[in-house]
């Protein structure tokens, strides 16, 4: 095993959880290697998932992609991170190419397009994007995780739904009230 496994290996394990152990292992790595993938994404996440700093996660992750275009742990961070930034038109071409590259998990490419949907109200569009990935889902523990996103997909619709209906309720009252008057 390389060195600079060993401190990817540290910096993977204490993530979320030890931020200071996992800063200190990635700087290590980091310094064997400036053009490690994995290590550029942990750089990434750190600074979408911790600090939301969301144009600096998106420097690493663009950094480990012109280094490797096939780093497949890079592309779903990658998206989340686009779509918490709001930059929808960005994450709906990085879905469309990373839906191409063998060997990526493309349920979970899915889910991510599920997700950018989602925020878009777009929810029947989500829809049809959790049914693609429960098609493509080759891992049990993934299917726990799309099912709650449905869930809370379809929650979003209800909502709407029942938006909708008080709002027309209160319109049949004020007709009734109205006529009355």
């Amino acid at each position: 095993m390389k060195t600079i496994d060993k401190y990817l290996f540290q910096a993977l394990d204490s993530y979320p959880y030890s931020l200071e152990e996992t800063i200190e292992s990635l700087d290590y790595a980091f310094s064997y290697d400036a053009k490690n993938t994995m290590v550029l994404c942990l750089y990434g996440r750190i600074q979408a998932e911790q600090l939301l700093n969301y144009e600096e996660a998106k420097c690493c992750f663009q950094e480990a992609l012109s280094i490797n275009i096939y780093a497949l742990e890079v592309y779903a961070y990658y998206i989340q991170t686009l779509i918490l930034n709001e930059d929808y038109e960005e994450a709906e071409k990085l879905i469309d190419f990373a839906l191409t590259i063998k060997g990526i998990n493309k349920s979970e490419i899915y889910v991510k397009k599920a997700i950018l949907f989602e925020a878009q109200h777009e929810f029947k569009n989500a829809l049809a994007e959790i049914k693609n990935a429960k098609l493509a889902t080759l891992q049990f523990a993934f299917d726990s995780d799309i099912v709650k996103i449905e869930k809370r997909i379809k929650g979003k619709i209800d909502l709407i739904k029942d938006k909708k209906s008080l709002r027309n309720q209160k319109k049949i009252l004020k007709r009734n009230q109205s006529d009355f008057d």
